[in-house]
């Protein structure tokens, strides 16, 4: 078949389950975002505390003010300027009451939090809520003369903190777009791969169609002739059947050219080369034993058309007597005309018969002008199939092979186009 890759193969499902589960392994392993939050709120206070225990002797009431600036952090991913507007409003108590404290590193960690989980209005809110802080800060801590030199660098590591923290919701972005890519070009791969497959399917079905329904008509029609003819003229009788074995032999060879298990070697291989528009003597001949008079009009020179059309071709003639041959009455005659131009294929195949009664109320449904269709289509072409005015019927086609690969188009004509629709 024609589709391939991991999600056409046995081996890319397993691949994929393993990569899934390992995904999952990895999720499993992450501790939550609270609880990292949490230690990072612990590892700080304890840090800080321990930074200014001299002074937690004497004045024990720090540790609430301490509490009050890093508590909050615990909860920054979920309400990042809640929790900066709560450690801003502890900052603030602090310079009031006029003390310097380390835990004051809260106030960077919420606004690297803002920027990394918010949009960049209340970025921009929470920067000016800093610098506010930043100025207060630097006049009243700053010693004399140092003013400009605080504020720089405090204003430094406040915008420090709010660049990383855009650099990382702009990474995280990029991150959930690739993956969101990687998502659907997997999807739309396994998509492609199934319409693949249905694709091969369909071609399989029509091209094994088209071989076991016109050699078994052939076939059957022979049979039927040496039944009629096994007393009055046994010389007749053995020649059909002989035709019988050869069209049963040439059956076999092109299905199993088909499947692809022919050898080179084989005699078979020389006697039945890939059908294409220099078969279709051979063809007629065919079914003109069967009991079908065929004339074939070839026009232009068919050298130059490519060995995949010329099969088309082949297919569709096929096809056409096939149902002439199934469903036209005794006397019935047929013609073949093929006309090749540059870049342009016309196939017309009409019989003079009447055909099955085109006012079967429930024709069965068969593969014969769908599969027409779908090969007409595959070389941007038109398939027309209806009866004549004064009797009969015709297949006309029309194959553009500078456009091969685009969609054609199909007209049936008539009641009687679903009576031949079903044939085969």
């Amino acid at each position: 078949m024609t589709a391939t890759g991991p999600a056409a193969t046995p081996v890319g499902r397993p691949w994929r389950t393993l990569t899934g589960r390992a995904r999952l392994l990895r999720a499993r392993a992450q501790l939550p975002p609270v609880a990292v939050d949490a230690t990072l709120v612990t590892a700080l206070f304890v840090l800080t505390a321990f930074a200014v225990r001299i002074d937690l002797h004497d004045r024990p009431w720090l540790l609430v003010i301490q509490a009050a600036l890093l508590l909050p952090l615990m909860w920054r991913r979920r309400a990042p300027l809640t929790v900066f507007a709560a450690v801003a409003v502890a900052a603030f108590a602090q310079w009031l009451v006029d003390v310097q404290l380390p835990a004051d590193i809260a106030l960077l960690i919420a606004l690297y939090t803002v920027a990394a989980h918010a949009g960049r209005p209340l970025l921009l809110l929470a920067g000016a809520v800093s610098e506010a802080g930043v100025l207060m800060a630097s006049v009243r801590w700053s010693t004399e003369g140092r003013f400009l030199g605080a504020a720089v660098s405090l204003t430094a590591m406040a915008t420090a903190a709010a660049v990383i923290g855009t650099n990382m919701r702009t990474r995280r972005a990029y991150l959930a777009s690739v993956e969101d890519r990687a998502v659907r070009l997997e999807r739309e791969r396994d998509q492609r791969a199934q319409l693949a497959v249905a694709e091969e399917r369909a071609r399989i079905a029509r091209d094994m169609h088209d071989i076991v329904s016109h050699n078994l008509s052939v076939m059957i029609a022979l049979a039927d002739a040496a039944v009629f003819a096994q007393y009055r003229t046994p010389d007749r009788t053995t020649t059909a059947m002989r035709q019988v074995a050869d069209s049963g032999r040439q059956s076999l060879t092109e299905m199993r050219r088909f499947l692809g298990i022919l050898r080179a070697d084989e005699p078979d291989a020389l006697r039945h080369p890939i059908p294409g528009i220099a078969q279709l003597q051979s063809l007629l001949d065919q079914v003109r034993t069967a009991g079908l008079p065929t004339r074939l009009r070839l026009a232009g020179d068919p050298s130059h058309v490519p060995t995949a059309a010329q099969l088309t071709v082949y297919r569709l003639v096929q096809e056409a007597l096939t149902n002439t041959l199934k469903h036209a009455p005794p006397g019935t005659r047929a013609e073949v005309r093929v006309r090749c131009s540059a870049g342009t294929i016309a196939i017309d195949v009409t019989d003079d018969g009447h055909g099955r009664a085109a006012l079967d109320p429930d024709p069965p449904r068969g593969h014969g002008i769908p599969g027409m269709r779908e090969r007409t289509a595959a070389y941007g072409g038109t398939l027309r199939a209806g009866p004549l005015p004064g009797g009969g019927w015709r297949v006309s086609a029309h194959l553009d092979l500078s456009t091969a690969g685009t969609t054609g188009t199909v007209e049936i004509a008539g009641a009687a186009g679903t009576a031949r629709t079903g044939a085969a």
